[in-house]
């Protein structure tokens, strides 16, 4: 029988032998991780590991084919994404995800109206707008966008459109932030600002992310998880993995997906 992560009140996420195939592609093979309260965990991994795979899983965009997901202890297995984002789990993707047409502040206040729980009430909307707007120019003062609030997201570099959506990701005070490739595509001097950036939006809060450039993810992670073949290689802090020949084999020095 396999090992199962230890029992631990701090865990906020736990997976037990979650699997995958697509119509006979057997893409996960029985992972089993947990992620606890407050932490920062990176999960790597060569190309085809199954990392987009696994957090389109934790998110609900794919079902599972057996296993099973619990997040705060509650299980939320086969639940829709819309589910999980009530939940608390808040997901930004490999390609940016915006309304390029619509102003910084318009995509930033459509988090803030949804964080707040407004909907289709002119009424509550009304009362409400003057909160609304200040909560969402606070979000883009705390990601540097403030001055560029009026700005068609479409305009923007792609070092800024990735900022925003990185901050309309923790914008809902989510109570888990999944961060997928976050840099990828970016300058060395954008990839800077965004640690820079991640490293604050995410202080004290529970992060996972999947990112292909090593120095992000020692720099960022507390605990590494090494996707091979469909299964958890390793898991640890940076520097042991850094140190596990297993890893060096099989992922270190390789260029990821």
């Amino acid at each position: 029988m396999k090992s199962r992560p230890p029992k631990d009140s701090r865990i906020i996420l736990e997976l037990n032998d979650v699997r995958k195939d697509f119509q006979g592609l057997e893409v996960l093979l029985g992972i089993d991780l947990a992620v606890r309260t407050g932490e920062r965990h990176a999960i790597i991994g060569p190309n085809g590991a199954g990392k987009s795979t696994l957090f389109n899983l934790i998110t609900g965009k794919y079902s599972l084919s057996s296993g099973r997901i619990v997040f705060q202890g509650e299980d939320v297995t086969g639940r829709q994404p819309h589910q999980l984002n009530r939940l608390g789990i808040s997901r930004s993707f490999q390609i940016t995800n915006l309304f390029n047409k619509m102003t910084v502040f318009e995509n930033a206040r459509n988090v803030i109206l949804s964080k707040n729980g407004v909907r289709y009430s002119c009424l509550r909307l009304l009362a409400g707008m003057d909160r609304i707007n200040s909560q969402s120019e606070e979000l883009l003062n705390e990601i540097g966008l403030l001055d560029r609030k009026d700005i068609p997201v479409g305009d923007l570099s792609y070092g800024e459109q990735r900022a925003l959506e990185i901050g309309l990701t923790v914008g809902t005070d989510p109570k888990l932030i999944l961060l997928d490739e976050p840099t990828a595509g970016m300058s060395a001097e954008e990839t800077r600002e965004a640690v820079k950036l991640i490293e604050k939006v995410t202080s004290g809060k529970t992060l996972i992310i999947v990112e292909h450039d090593m120095d992000v993810v020692f720099t960022l992670a507390d605990t590494v998880s090494v996707i091979y073949y469909g299964q958890v290689l390793c898991s640890g802090p940076p520097e042991e993995i850094k140190k596990d020949q297993r890893v060096k084999d099989a992922y270190l020095g390789e260029e990821e997906d």
